[in-house]
């Protein structure tokens, strides 16, 4: 079916087109079409939550999601680097549902997670008959052709990173992206609260065959990272314990990987990997890698040393290093990042490199 032109379709206003243009951001909306292309010659670069947020408060006020194209019922403001992402493998945006609003369910052959920027327990995010609260800082997973969709229940707007393999979907690999809507705007919650994790904190279900129910195109030979809501006072705390007890890694400071609730191993997904992170003890070591690196700031101030640039990034701020950049961080004082990658994808072909910067 011919898509209408979403120039069309919709209208932001000028101030909110200005905010968009002078920030290097977009609508979701006006990036699909452009997804099918390598970006080229990637930069270091930052975007500010200030720009981000008058961004997005312009496209909220402006746009209801029940006016925006079927499939791409998603109010979100796109950071790019280039056409239509930050990188080649890692698609970033911020997302916001108002209060009363539902983000409709579909699903798709990404993976995808939410992180929490400013969230409610009444924000929630239904994956797989499962109703997750999205407190701030908490961590969502979207695994592979599961429906999902978010309703705010709350009575104030929330907001959250969407982080998806869409590029490397789409761009890399040159394929189609399988993409469904489901019948009703809301999935069914068949699942009780909880349910997610009781089966995958502390225990492991049992060997069992794949749930053939739900139809879906894809035959890996890998099971999906499961639904799983990642919060965060646990994993702040645990944190806060390795830096009291252990010795920092030179170039990350103290940080721990978000595992496969699965196999209880990382990566979180097989193209993915996240980490939080902590920086308190003056600048780290410099060094590069072949594989993008994508931060955001939860708390704290400071600046990343990329090729010589210095990103001077603050509380919700989003930057990127390319591949091949030598990078260091210097917090002012004590900072969490979340640390996203597409390591795993060079090191399940052996491809991955890592060196230190010599003086």
């Amino acid at each position: 079916m011919a898509q209408q032109d979403p120039e069309e379709l919709l209208e932001l206003s000028s101030d909110t087109r200005s905010i968009l243009e002078k920030n290097n951001l977009r609508p979701l909306w006006e990036v699909e079409d452009d997804m099918g292309g390598l970006l080229d010659d990637l930069e270091p670069n930052i975007w500010k939550w200030e720009d981000i947020k008058a961004a997005i408060d312009g496209i909220e006020e402006d746009v209801p999601i029940a006016d925006l194209p079927p499939g791409f019922q998603r109010r979100v403001a796109v950071p790019i680097n280039a056409k239509h992402a930050v990188s080649n493998t890692i698609y970033v945006g911020v997302q916001t549902v108002s209060p009363g609003e539902t983000a409709p369910s579909h699903r798709h052959a990404a993976s995808a997670l939410r992180f929490t920027i400013d969230g409610h327990e009444d924000m929630k995010t239904v994956v797989a008959g499962e109703e997750f609260p999205m407190r701030d800082n908490d961590l969502v997973t979207t695994p592979q052709w599961e429906w999902h969709d978010h309703v705010n229940d709350s009575d104030e707007t929330a907001a959250w990173l969407d982080v998806l393999d869409l590029p490397l979907f789409l761009d890399t690999l040159n394929n189609s992206h399988v993409f469904e809507n489901h019948e009703l705007e809301r999935q069914p919650v068949t699942k009780t609260q909880g349910y997610w994790d009781s089966q995958y904190g502390r225990s492991r279900p049992a060997h069992e065959q794949m749930d053939d129910s739900i139809p879906g195109p894809f035959q890996g030979n890998k099971e999906p990272t499961p639904p799983y809501r990642f919060g965060w006072d646990e994993m702040l705390e645990s944190l806060r314990q390795r830096a009291d007890n252990d010795d920092p890694d030179p170039y990350d400071g103290y940080s721990l990987e978000y595992v496969n609730p699965a196999t209880a191993e990382a990566p979180l997904f097989p193209t993915m990997s996240f980490r939080a992170q902590l920086l308190n003890e003056g600048p780290t070591d410099a060094h590069f890698h072949n594989s993008t690196e994508i931060y955001f700031v939860i708390e704290g101030e400071g600046a990343t040393h990329v090729d010589g640039e210095a990103l001077e990034w603050g509380k919700w701020d989003l930057f990127v290093v390319p591949p091949d950049s030598p990078h260091h961080h210097e917090p002012d004082d004590e900072a969490i990042l979340l640390g996203m990658t597409d390591r795993p994808i060079l090191e399940s072909m052996n491809f991955y490199a890592e060196a230190e910067v010599l003086e």
